[in-house]
C-alpha cells in the first residue's frame, strides 16, 4: 500500500449534520497528523444545484456579504475546532471545481473531506459520488447515515493507511450498493 505524507486537509463547509460529521473527521485527521485544516466555504452553496453566486450585488454589498459569511464561518468552526489552532478559512467566490483545483495546486490540501448529505446529492452540479470519483486527489465522503461511515474515491483508497479508518468502516465510491 502507498503511504504519502499529508501536509493539509481540505474541508468544504456545509451547515448540516453530515457537514458536522465531516468537519469532525477532517479535524481528527488534521490533529492526528499535526497538519493544517483548511475550511472552504462558497458564496453559492455547492450542494444546491439551484444556487448562484450573488453577481447582482454592488462591489460594496458583495464585500459586506463576504465579511458576514466569513464571520459566520469562523464563529461556527472555531468553536468546533476547540483548542486546535492549525485551522484556516477561505471564503471562495469562484466556481467550486475551479476554486478547489486552484487550492489543490497551491497545496492548500492533499485530501478533501466532504459531508455526504444523501446518496446522489448534488455537489458542484453533479452527483456527489461522481464529483468525488472524478476529482484528482483523495476525497473522503462522510455519512450519510452516521458519523463513522466513510466513502473513498480511488486515490483515497491508495492512502487509506494514513486516514485512520478501521477496516470495515469505509466503502469505495462507485462500488457502494444504493
Amino acid at each position: 500500500m502507498v503511504t504519502a505524507a499529508l501536509n493539509a486537509v481540505g474541508f468544504c463547509a456545509h451547515y448540516s449534520q453530515q457537514g458536522d460529521w465531516a468537519f469532525d473527521y477532517a479535524l481528527e485527521l488534521s490533529r492526528s497528523h499535526e497538519i493544517q485544516l483548511n475550511v472552504f466555504h462558497f458564496l453559492a452553496d455547492p450542494y444546491d444545484p439551484e444556487a448562484v453566486a450573488p453577481t447582482y450585488l454592488s462591489p460594496a454589498d458583495l464585500r459586506q456579504l463576504v465579511v458576514e459569511r466569513e464571520r459566520e464561518l469562523r464563529m461556527y468552526y472555531d468553536e468546533r475546532a476547540g483548542d486546535y489552532l492549525e485551522v484556516g478559512f477561505r471564503l471562495c467566490e469562484d466556481k467550486e471545481w475551479l476554486e478547489l483545483h486552484r487550492c489543490l495546486m497551491e497545496r492548500e490540501f492533499e485530501i478533501l473531506v466532504l459531508g455526504y448529505v444523501a446518496r446522489e446529492a448534488k455537489f458542484a452540479g453533479k452527483p456527489i459520488e461522481e464529483f468525488a470519483e472524478s476529482f484528482v486527489c483523495p476525497v473522503v465522503l462522510v455519512g450519510p447515515d452516521h458519523p463513522r461511515q466513510f466513502h473513498l474515491n480511488g486515490p483515497a483508497t491508495l492512502i487509506r493507511g494514513n486516514l485512520g479508518l478501521p477496516e470495515g468502516s469505509w466503502d469505495r465510491i462507485g462500488l457502494v450498493a444504493h
